[in-house]
């Protein structure tokens, strides 16, 4: 029985990552995907447990053999997704959880249409300035940078199948969990999983 593919999207300020990491610690059989960057890693990041370090050349052989699900150009560093490593793991029965921009996810869904699409939004735009202003760690022109990033994610809020409005933590994360639960009721995934029981009633 695959895994659910699981991808999640939000604007940064959101309060994405606290989310997945309460789900992960919810949730053992959901497996986060750990990206490849080219970029260095920040004071605090390990190797394999934040991302995968890697050079710009290496980076680029894995995009020409076809290795990505998924990548993109940041700000001027590779991101990417291991194909690989995902079929890999939905094939062991574990959801697979892939933290990603709009532009991922909408390659990631031309490979999987049955991926499952989440977005986290902030109660307003004001509040996201506030929480992008109370983390201390970027200048008001990289705050500006943010919002406007933030507005184009938010603009392709509505090709995801769940939206989850962060406003207290502990009904968000309520709330994804219900997703999680419901995606391993859809129709797709029962149909494999309680065949033989339908079988029964033919």
């Amino acid at each position: 029985m695959p895994g659910n593919l699981l991808v999640i999207v939000a604007p940064s300020g959101a309060g994405k990552t606290s989310l997945v990491h309460e789900l992960l610690e919810h949730d053992r059989n959901i497996r986060l995907s750990v990206s490849y960057t080219t970029r260095s890693p920040r004071e605090g990041e390990v190797e394999g447990r934040d991302y995968h370090f890697i050079a710009r050349e290496a980076f680029e052989r894995m995009i020409a053999a076809g290795e990505f699900l998924e990548y993109a150009n940041v700000y001027g560093n590779y991101y990417g997704t291991s194909r690989r490593w995902i079929e890999t793991e939905l094939a062991g029965d574990h959801d697979v959880l892939l933290e990603i921009d709009w532009q991922g996810a909408r390659q990631v869904r031309t490979l999987f249409p049955q991926m499952v699409g989440i977005f986290v939004l902030p109660p307003s735009l004001s509040e996201l300035r506030r929480r992008l202003n109370l983390r201390g760690t970027d200048s008001p022109e990289a705050i500006e940078r943010r919002m406007a990033s933030a507005r184009e994610e938010i603009s392709h809020v509505l090709e995801f199948e769940y939206i989850i409005v962060n406003e207290r933590f502990e009904a968000a994360l309520s709330d994804l969990l219900a997703v999680v639960r419901a995606a391993r009721l859809s129709r797709a995934q029962q149909a494999v999983r309680l065949a033989k029981l339908i079988d029964e009633f033919k």
